[in-house]
């Protein structure tokens, strides 16, 4: 009888889709101020095998000066939950979609080509069949890695390169982005980052301030009753009991120093100042009881034989706490 409890304890870990893996392809980097810790993109072991979010990059926890940034947002964990995912992770608009009719196979940058089904519309929270998923390489030294995925396709092929690497010397942590298109047409698409920022374990409420580089305006209603603008801040009355979401208005233009925003535990005095290379085409605020997350969106573009490539930067600090 004995014998019997682990068989059922395993085939109901099976049928509600929990593995029982416990340790997944993962990676430290350090310059001795600033420690990350990462999962490693991986088609049969890989923490994210989803098809919504770019497998590369994702933190799990990073740490500096006694503090901690990013970390586990969601309750439920699959690793073909869509929003099952860490830390400072980009989503790129699908590739393709449209060119193709139910059978045939459009592109995510950072995931592969995908099966588009017969369905009215892309579905970004969507599970989708992953027809090739490319190949990976990642090459890991003591400060940074680098993740290149590759993919080839009869019209779209690229060569996506990824380096998160801790500035010698310095509390920032930098993305370096670089597409090059080695297919037959045009990638043009947009990509965000979509910042699931959690600074020392702190629930999404009154302990944070969010900062932006204009005063802000428009429609408050997807705050509720929990956040509010004042002037070029977002600040929290209540911790959150539900997501909330807003589309700031910042009066965006060609002008990069619009990539600037900054997210404070003014409790525990620890910030994060996020700064990019390229002007922001429009941005979502978003926010769940655990997280808090601006979300800049970018144009990319690349010509066939061309190459894009855009920079994101993360300078993480202190401050004197708030009483």
């Amino acid at each position: 009888m004995k014998k019997i409890f682990p068989a059922i304890y395993l085939l109901i870990l099976h049928l509600s889709g929990v593995t029982a893996q416990t340790s997944f392809p993962e990676a430290e980097i350090s310059n001795g101020i600033i420690r990350a810790h990462l999962y490693l993109p991986d088609a049969e072991n890989g923490y994210y095998r989803a098809t919504r979010f770019d497998w590369s990059g994702i933190i799990t926890n990073l740490e500096f000066s006694g503090h901690s940034y990013f970390g586990k947002w969601f309750e439920k964990y699959s690793p073909t939950i869509n929003d099952a995912i860490m830390g400072p992770v980009e989503e790129f608009g699908p590739v393709g979609y449209d060119d193709v009719k139910a059978g045939g196979n459009f592109v995510m940058i950072g995931v592969g080509a995908l099966e588009k089904p017969d369905e009215p519309g892309h579905g970004r929270f969507k599970l989708y069949k992953i027809a090739d998923p490319g190949s990976w390489k990642t090459v890991k030294k003591p400060r940074q890695i680098r993740f290149v995925h590759e993919l080839k396709g009869p019209d779209y092929s690229y060569e996506y390169s990824k380096t998160v690497r801790a500035v010698k010397g310095k509390p920032v942590l930098v993305l370096s982005h670089s597409l090059k298109n080695t297919g037959k047409k045009t990638i043009e698409t947009t990509v965000y980052n979509h910042n699931f920022m959690i600074i020392d374990k702190a629930p999404a409420g009154p302990d944070y301030l969010v900062h932006f580089p204009v005063e802000i305006s428009g429609e408050t209603g997807g705050l509720g009753t929990y956040a509010r603008f004042q002037g070029n801040r977002i600040v929290f009355t209540e911790n959150l009991a539900k997501s909330i979401m807003v589309n700031p208005v910042l009066g965006f233009g060609n002008d990069r120093k619009e990539y600037n925003f900054r997210i404070e535990n003014i409790k525990t005095g620890a910030g994060v100042k996020i700064t990019g290379d390229k002007p922001v085409d429009k941005l979502i605020f978003w926010a769940s009881p655990k997280t808090i997350c601006p979300e800049p969106y970018i144009t990319v573009k690349a010509e066939p034989g061309k190459t894009f490539k855009w920079e994101i930067f993360y300078e993480f600090y202190t401050f004197e706490p708030e009483n």
